[in-house]
């Protein structure tokens, strides 16, 4: 297959040459939109004058010295949660970021109760939520076993286990964590944890042991909820050993109560404890606080953890990343209702493992009153249509996927829009790796209606939420995303600077992801890190404030289109090629391959070598082949050329060579860094978090590349 684009240019030299990419949608009545109404409401409420009128002056208005404060307590306001006590400040304005100062003092919130319960006053900002009204459609591997549970179930079973964990010892603060699905039961655990005032932390079942206890370690939690069976690819499997691994692996932590073995497939668990040492069936667990009564919520401070989530760990023990339960919230009605449009009428699917941030923005749509249709297993199981006969099925408005998942399609020459009515759709939203340009086309000349918005998004576990994402009030462009997220100060900064001040770049030049004021939803910490937060020297201080003095350093590669104001998303920072001084972002090599290599190459990992005697960077360039295809001198030849023309002849990678598997993370992201490491001659001890860590292997040998190739292809 030939994903052609009429367009193509080097986001690299975007400074110089700037065309506007191709328009592929605009919303047809942009007046309508929550977002459109927000931006009339400010002018009213505040006599703004002049008014504001485009999404550029509102998001200039909620980054303003003079307006940031009044536009994070109407975002604030106006999502009608649940709260008690006072607005005592928004925000110390004189704060850097660095100093990650407090928001919304004097306020406490609860999520479950905002999970749960509609808007205060009968308001129906978030949805009436009414008992029989379905909140969750539960949906197993290939659309099997598909379970709705009401409004009122999930009320009635998440109280229940609150009541239970109360009466097993959890208080506020406490961390329960599970090891489980995407699953109606997860919800409830989160749920009911949150309910008390405790921490919820999560990891996925497909998580190697020393994955999870490299995680779980960390948090000390009093209790372990943990899936007794899974399901992947079409088979079950046994969890049982994992669960006796990981409690051993607990056994020194002196708050560990014990596990709670939650049974996967409805089956009773009690036969799932037999050997297994400090663990309770998911039944016996709810009887000993059968007379129980369902306790109060339990609300926190604004600023206090109610989630811990992990960096990805490839090279190293992942982050402990904890959430703020008001940031998390204010954060959640921002992007869900003011970027997307979410109602109380949107049903949505968001492909995720429990493991990753997407999780959380797979349950939010209860914030706002809408359905979530949870799948558990793989999306190409039996086949890959399934989650496009989903969608048809389950009447599905905003769907979020991967690009991997978008390529497969494409290269499989399957277009969802023949095979299942997709009228109800109305966003489609795309994370986890750089999504090409020819598949922004390809969505809307070949794959999915034109009338749904195609929402390219970038942010992560970091923020639990987006730098980079979708509005209403502009086209989607081939290429990027749509823009910053209201309330942050993106920035550009000179990738290559040593740590200090940071210098800004020109619009359109690439540089490094930076944001340069505070916002709400940034961590509030890191579990068992150094106080205060963020202080030289901490690990907190570390991940984001050493590179540059007060701003945040994300560690993408990005660039800001000069025109349309989209933030390309080049890779990361640490991951940035820079031959002979031209900077540039592994994504644009994969353009290259799946635009014109695609039938014959599977995947490919583009890394930069410098070892400490090189005097300069050298590229390398490695493919998985696709079954039945050869790697031979004429394809290295064809894919050198289409690079040198696509891009420029520096972009054209020194070494290509095949390689026979690509490191992933569980959740499917390929992962450059190790592998960068060890073709400049480190030696990297292979995290939890990868899918096949002995994949790394191969690279040992490209450390001492030129015992490999002849001395032409040293040139």
């Amino acid at each position: 297959m030939h994903l052609a684009s009429p367009l193509h240019y080097s986001q690299s030299k975007m400074a110089s040459a700037t065309p506007v990419p191709r328009k592929l949608w605009e919303h047809p009545n942009a007046e309508s939109t929550p977002m459109y109404q927000f931006l009339q409401a400010t002018n009213k409420k505040h006599s703004i004058s002049p008014p504001l009128k485009t999404f550029s002056d509102l998001h200039a208005y909620s980054l303003a010295p003079a307006s940031k404060s009044q536009f994070w307590s109407d975002i604030f306001t106006t999502a009608e949660y649940h709260y008690s006590g006072t607005i005592e400040q928004v925000v110390d304005e004189s704060k850097p970021i660095s100093t990650v100062p407090k928001w919304f003092e004097g306020v406490e919130l609860n999520f479950a109760e905002n999970m749960l319960l509609p808007a205060p006053n009968g308001s129906k900002t978030r949805g009436s939520k009414r008992d029989g009204d379905v909140a969750i459609t539960s949906i197993r591997e290939g659309g099997q076993e598909v379970r709705d549970v009401t409004w009122g179930e999930l009320r009635r079973r998440s109280g229940r286990l609150a009541a239970a964990m109360k009466h097993a010892g959890v208080v506020k603060g406490d961390r329960v964590v599970v090891v489980g699905a995407n699953s109606v039961e997860t919800v409830c655990i989160w749920i009911a944890a949150t309910w008390l005032g405790a921490i919820f932390s999560s990891s996925s079942t497909d998580m190697g042991v020393k994955g999870i206890l490299q995680r779980t370690v960390q948090v000390t939690p009093k209790l372990l909820f943990f899936d007794d069976k899974a399901v992947y690819n079409g088979r079950e499997v046994d969890l049982r050993d994992k669960i006796a691994e990981t409690v051993e692996g607990l056994k020194d932590i002196k708050e560990f109560l014990g596990v709670v073995v939650v049974p996967r497939f409805g089956e009773r668990s009690a036969d799932s404890v037999k050997g297994l040492s400090k663990a309770t069936s998911w039944e016996e667990f709810h009887a000993r606080a059968e007379n129980e009564p369902v306790p109060g919520f339990v609300r926190i401070g604004f600023n206090e953890p109610f989630l811990i989530c992990y960096s990805s760990g490839t090279t190293g023990i992942p982050k402990a990343i904890v959430h703020s339960v008001g940031g998390v919230l204010v954060n959640y009605y921002k992007e869900g209702v003011l970027h997307e449009g979410i109602t109380d009428k949107d049903v949505t699917l968001q492909y995720t493992t429990v493991g990753w941030i997407m999780y959380v923005a797979n349950v939010g749509i209860l914030l706002f009153g809408g359905r979530s249709v949870m799948y558990d297993g793989s999306p190409f199981q039996p086949d890959a249509k399934t989650l496009i006969r989903i969608v048809e099925q389950q009447k599905v408005t905003k769907l979020g996927i991967s690009p991997r998942w978008m390529l497969e399609l494409a290269k499989n020459g399957i277009v969802p829009k023949k095979e299942a009515d997709l009228n109800s759709l109305r966003i489609v939203t795309c994370t986890g790796m750089v999504l090409s340009d020819q598949l922004f086309e390809w969505f809307y000349d070949v794959g999915f209606p034109k009338h749904i918005h195609l929402a390219n998004i970038s942010g992560g576990t970091d923020i639990a939420g987006c730098f980079g994402l979708m509005n209403p009030l502009t086209p989607v462009y081939v290429g990027g995303t749509q823009g910053p997220s209201l309330g942050i100060h993106v920035a550009i900064y000179d990738a290559l600077l040593p740590d200090g001040p940071g210098k800004e770049v020109p619009v359109g030049t690439p540089g490094e992801l930076v944001a340069a004021a505070a916002f709400p939803n940034i961590p509030c910490s890191f579990w068992n890190d150094q106080t205060p937060v963020a202080t030289p020297g901490s690990k907190y201080h570390a991940a984001y404030f050493a590179r540059f003095d007060n701003v945040w350093a994300h560690g993408d590669f990005c660039c800001v289109h000069p025109v349309t104001g989209n933030i390309y998303f080049l890779g990361r920072a640490d991951g940035v090629l820079n031959p002979s001084g031209v900077r540039f972002g592994s994504a644009e090599i994969y353009s290259v391959i799946e635009r014109y290599f695609v039938d014959q190459v599977a995947d490919s990992l583009c890394v930069g070598q410098r070892r400490p005697h090189d005097d300069d960077e050298s590229v390398m360039l490695f493919l998985l082949m696709k079954p039945g295809n050869k790697f031979d001198k004429k394809l290295v030849n064809e894919i050198k050329e289409a690079i040198r023309k696509d891009l420029s002849k520096r972009h054209v990678p020194r070494y290509i060579f095949e390689t026979p598997e690509i490191p992933t993370t569980v959740n499917l992201k390929k992962v450059e860094l190790p592998v960068k490491q060890i073709v400049s001659g480190q030696e990297i001890k292979a995290s939890g978090t990868l899918l096949n860590p002995t994949s790394l292997d191969f690279y040992y040998q490209f450390a001492k590349v030129e015992d490999l190739v002849g001395p032409k292809e040293k040139l």
